[in-house]
């Protein structure tokens, strides 16, 4: 298994709506391309290349004396140089 480096994080209450305003404009940064994270003074500027894997996994977790957290995870990867030119065809 590779090495991760954490280069950004951010964890913060929002409502459903908020959460739901701020996956809208993701969506829209990388139908564009592009995809700027700021918290602070930090910011991190992503280039979104064309190729793509999305994940999506949905947890629950017994916190005890919280009780069960559930978990909506997206994940979006790709790879550096992914020349990769679409779905499998047959020809």
């Amino acid at each position: 298994m590779g090495k991760e480096t954490r280069l950004f994080k951010s964890e913060e209450r929002k409502n459903r709506a908020e959460v739901g305003e701020f996956l809208h404009q993701i969506s829209e940064k990388l139908l564009n391309g592009q995809v700027v994270l700021r918290q602070g003074n930090e910011e991190i500027i992503l280039e979104i290349p064309t190729n793509l894997v999305l994940e999506v996994q949905l947890e629950d977790e017994d916190k005890k004396t919280k009780g069960i957290q559930h978990s909506l995870e997206i994940e979006i990867k790709w790879f550096d140089n992914d020349d990769q030119s679409g779905s499998l065809e047959l020809g």
